[in-house]
């Protein structure tokens, strides 16, 4: 965040980077196109459970457990392997975004040490909590260089200080900053893409850009590819006005293809009533 470091409002001042606005926009226009689909005003909640699955689907495409959507649907024990269990982190975290809705605001530190000890499921020492000095991390598919517990812990106080504050920033822009943010520090020992996502999509529902949770970027992120997911995640990490605002486009698509999941969903179901 550091070509915005000296504003008053530095996640603002991120939605004035060139082409940013235009993404925002048309994400705008994607999430209304779902949202006003005759078949949300009478089967919304079909429609949430739906992308939920979808997206924690999704989600652990992107950590490394590639399941077909009708394997995660039908398992119901995800104790085994290690693909396993990320998937079932997965499905934990996106069932537990929606009760951390009222907290978010308030306490996003406090949210995000419940999502990893979601993700985790065990009472090791490490989860929890943000990772001390010299202890490792697990995770394999960001190759990023890690940065020290120290500046790790600053950049998280720091975020959830802009978090709290508030401010006028699109939503796409808060979720694509918390989301490129977790994935750079990597501040807890593992499941920190797990995380990162469902933090992407608590704000995205929160904002009230998507309140019924039914565009699941997850889906989009997924679709799009890891090594695409890498190389926007490079742009961020590297502070300049360009990565920025590339990182944020690659967000806001990500949002456009799980918007897109959900409307061919509602076709679906608008079919088999007709």
């Amino acid at each position: 965040m550091s070509t915005a470091g000296a504003t008053a409002d530095p996640l603002a001042a991120l939605g004035a980077l060139p082409g940013v606005a235009d993404s925002v926009e048309s994400v705008r226009k994607s999430v209304d196109r779902v949202y006003g689909h005759r078949i949300m005003r009478r089967r919304s909640n079909a429609i949430t459970s739906e992308a939920a699955l979808r997206g924690a689907r999704g989600s652990a495409a992107l950590a490394g457990a590639d399941w077909a959507l009708e394997e995660v649907r039908r398992r119901t024990d995800f104790s085994g392997d290690d693909e396993a269990r990320t998937v079932g982190a997965a499905l934990r975290l996106t069932a537990e975004a929606g009760q951390l809705l009222s907290i978010w605001r308030q306490s996003p530190l406090r949210v995000l040490a419940r999502l990893h000890l979601v993700a985790a499921a065990d009472k090791a020492d490490q989860v929890g909590r943000p990772r001390q000095e010299g202890e490792p991390v697990d995770e394999p598919l960001v190759g990023l260089p890690l940065p020290r517990a120290a500046e790790a812990h600053g950049r998280l106080e720091g975020l959830a200080e802009l978090i709290i504050a508030g401010g006028s920033a699109p939503a796409l822009v808060t979720a694509a900053v918390v989301h490129g943010e977790l994935l750079a520090l990597r501040p807890f020992t593992s499941h920190n893409g797990l995380v990162a996502r469902t933090a992407e999509r608590i704000v995205l529902i929160g904002s009230g850009l998507d309140p019924k949770s039914v565009c699941p970027a997850e889906v989009g992120h997924a679709e799009l590819g890891r090594e695409a997911y890498l190389e926007a995640l490079d742009g961020y990490v590297s502070g300049t006005p360009e990565g920025m605002a590339a990182w944020i486009a690659h967000c806001g698509r990500a949002v456009e293809l799980g918007a897109r999941e959900s409307t061919a969903v509602c076709e679906a179901l608008q079919r088999g009533a007709a």
